[in-house]
């Protein structure tokens, strides 16, 4: 299958890419490649550096399926430069739809977020509750969404995807996500700084995650359009910085936080779709232990969205 994979080099495109060109897809990968190439050359793969807002009917051609991850990422990334998060979080997605059914693409996989049903009182969250999004982040999520299912129609399958905080290793490693975070604090510290603490919040190991994209793309004839949760771990940060603790021995410091959002995700509507997850948090962990132990993690600014954003001079 010819596949066009947006935000190919991110952290989740780095992990996804690989393992689609193994199966043996041809991949179309477009990145800016701010967060740098984290791809190797493959046979399969034709890679683009290039903005998703210049993207025009060429890179469609013949496309069969369309993996969008590029983003403008979390809270702060886009509270640094909230116009341009709008326009490549937003408008970008709605010209993607556009060149997607006027170029015959059958499949549109949207990276939306479980943080667009913002803070709820259910003991669970599942996709037909209301939206109540509370950063600039969420909503241009719940927007593209909406902007995503307005272009259904026969001819295109749409499914936006909203993945819990993703864990784990991947080639454009991620520390400023909370289970990386708190183990790479542990490991360079041996001390944890935890906010607030009491927030219990979905996770969804890389792993996981690369295969609910390949699920989809391989189950494309039974999955129907519409929204799917895609987290399977719901702990609270304070519980994730005790299992990071115990396994390095390292202090726990715990300051206050005015993020209020704290929601349990409920994925059995993927699951009903013959998805299981393999892997979970406690492997992640033990995962970025062993990088670091290995010498393969160290700290880079290209690690940390906002530092990277800031270099890059994009924060105005």
């Amino acid at each position: 299958m010819k596949i066009l994979v947006t935000g190919a080099c991110g952290y989740v495109g780095s992990s996804l890419t690989p393992y689609l060109l193994k199966k043996g897809h041809e991949i179309i990968a477009v990145d800016t490649q701010w967060f740098g190439l984290n791809l190797e050359e493959s046979e399969n793969l034709t890679l683009y550096k290039e903005d998703i807002r210049n993207l025009d009917e060429k890179y469609f051609e013949d496309v069969e399926a369309v993996i969008h991850l590029a983003n403008i990422a979390n809270d702060p990334g886009v509270d640094l430069n909230p116009v341009l998060s709008w326009e490549v979080n937003v408008l970008a997605t709605q010209r993607l739809f556009e060149h997607s059914l006027k170029m015959g693409v059958k499949q549109f996989i949207y990276a939306s977020s479980g943080s667009v049903y913002g803070v709820k009182d259910e003991p669970e969250v599942t996709e037909d509750l209301p939206l109540v999004p509370i950063s600039v982040y969420n909503k241009t999520k719940m927007v593209s969404e909406r902007v995503a299912l307005s272009f259904l129609s026969e001819n295109i399958k749409i499914i936006n995807v909203r993945p819990a905080t993703v864990c784990g290793w991947s080639p454009r490693m991620r520390l400023d996500v909370s289970v990386n975070m708190l183990t790479f604090q542990a490991l360079k510290n041996k001390k944890i700084t935890v906010f607030g603490g009491n927030q219990v919040r979905p996770n969804i190991h890389m792993k996981d995650m690369v295969r609910v994209y390949d699920h989809l793309l391989e189950n494309e004839a039974k999955v129907e359009s519409g929204n799917y949760n895609a987290g399977f771990e719901n702990i609270s940060i304070l519980d994730i910085a005790n299992m990071v603790s115990r396994k390095l021995d390292a202090e726990i410091v715990i300051t206050p936080s005015n993020d209020p959002r704290s929601y349990r995700q409920n994925s059995d509507k993927l699951i009903s779709t013959g998805f299981k997850p393999s892997f979970g948090v406690e492997y992640a962990i033990d995962e970025i232990i062993e990088k670091f132990e290995r010498g393969q993690l160290i700290d880079e600014d290209n690690f940390y969205t906002v530092k990277k954003m800031k270099e890059l001079k994009l924060d105005v």
